[in-house]
């Protein structure tokens, strides 16, 4: 059975943020175009810094294997165990300079942005979606071409559930976690940095 792990929230939330959770286990069912485009035209409406939308997203899916396999090769060896079974593997991308040349020190913020409401579309589509850290900038540079004013933000990986058995046997347990968080008391703060508002304490 495929695990559900919704999360125990303090107060009630929309589904699609209780039942997010980022699996390692796809299926190679394959995502349709329809909601492949679907889940880009959900980032293409993020909001951003002077709406300057400095995301940008390179695009693999396993129907090409070889621009899949290029993509899997962008990423850390613990990624590389699981991810090549994804049938669609992106790096996002954000772009530092303003109009002007200027740095945009908001450009990673709002690609994150972009990046969520990826998520939530692809969630409300039956998808899943994980994001990476374990990425090889360099080589994603190299062997995307991507320009100097460009950032690598993340990986992306994007499909349908699958089994956890699928997965190597040390990944497998943390598939079937529970999922935890820090609380509130811990993040919102009132009056100085550290000092827990009494909103949430």
């Amino acid at each position: 059975m495929l695990p559900k792990k919704p999360a125990e929230t303090s107060v009630q939330l929309n589904e699609l943020i209780r039942n997010r959770w980022s699996p390692r286990a796809y299926s190679d069912r394959m995502v349709s175009r329809e909601d492949l485009v679907a889940v880009l035209e959900a980032a293409r409406w993020a909001a951003s810094c002077n709406n300057m939308q400095p995301w940008r997203y390179i695009v693999t899916t396993r129907d090409d294997a070889t621009e899949h396999q290029r993509m899997v090769e962008c990423l850390k060896p613990g990624n590389q165990e699981w991810a090549p079974t994804a049938p669609i593997l992106m790096i996002a991308l954000a772009n530092l300079k303003r109009p002007n040349e200027d740095e945009n020190r908001h450009a990673f913020y709002d690609t994150g942005a972009a990046s969520a409401l990826l998520t939530l579309e692809a969630m409300a589509r039956g998808l899943c979606v994980r994001q990476m850290a374990g990425i090889e900038v360099d080589k994603v540079r190299e062997t995307f071409a991507v320009p100097d004013d460009y950032g690598v933000v993340a990986g992306i990986a994007l499909g349908y559930q699958g089994e956890p058995e699928s997965l190597p046997a040390q990944r497998q347990e943390q598939e079937t976690a529970p999922r935890a968080r820090n609380p509130l008391s811990d993040m919102i703060f009132t009056g100085t940095f550290g000092n827990s508002s009494p909103l949430v304490s």
